[in-house]
């Protein structure tokens, strides 16, 4: 299923133009009258690459942006303008725009743009995902073992762990099976890269 794009323009001919663009390449796009209308449905939308018109009465695409930013949400933002000056282009970026385009919009330029804010959240995607694996597994560890995954993405050896937690080296090579065994690796490579994506590095 593709990945939401929303258009926020108050020119009702330019977004339905571009509505219409994006659909013929099969986009799922959604759009709306202005960052009121936006900010009114936010709380039911999906993640999704947003394109905002710089400027609109009210609250501006820039204005927008800096709302957004302020509330944690950093959805891939494209900023189209038919006034673009330096300045704006600055501070579109500076809250997170992947692009800044000038009216009228090259439409492979904005395709492309597309893409971009799309990979950005699939990156995303996979790294929240990968994060809650990683979390579910050690979440299955007892305390002892989850002290011995920590040294060993320490880089300590089995000796080295044993003379820390005061324990035979046999007992602490049971506890690396039985993290292997609930992990699903025993390489120490994978075991630290697995504590880094549960964020239990200190």
């Amino acid at each position: 299923m593709s990945l939401p794009v929303y258009l926020v323009d108050d020119d009702d001919a330019v977004r339905e133009a571009l509505s219409l663009l994006m659909r013929t390449v099969g986009l799922s796009v959604r759009g709306f009258a202005g960052p009121e209308a936006f900010l009114g449905a936010l709380d039911r939308l999906e993640p999704g690459c947003l394109i905002l018109d710089i400027r609109m009465p009210g609250i501006s695409g820039l204005k927008l942006q800096e709302q957004l930013r302020t509330r944690g949400l950093d959805w891939p933002t494209v900023v189209i303008s038919g006034h673009g000056d330096i300045e704006a282009c600055r501070r579109a970026f500076r809250y997170g725009a992947i692009d800044f385009l000038s009216k009228p919009v090259d439409e492979q330029d904005l395709i492309d743009a597309i893409q971009k804010g799309h990979a950005e959240l699939e990156a995303r995607r996979r790294e929240v995902s990968e994060t809650d694996e990683a979390r579910r597994l050690v979440a299955q560890l007892t305390d002892r073992e989850r002290q011995v995954l920590d040294m060993v993405a320490k880089g300590l050896t089995t000796r080295q762990i044993a003379d820390a937690l005061s324990l035979s080296p046999r007992t602490v090579d049971s506890h690396r099976a039985a993290i292997g065994a609930k992990t699903g690796t025993t390489s120490a490579a994978e075991l630290t890269r697995l504590w880094l994506d549960a964020g239990q590095a200190q």
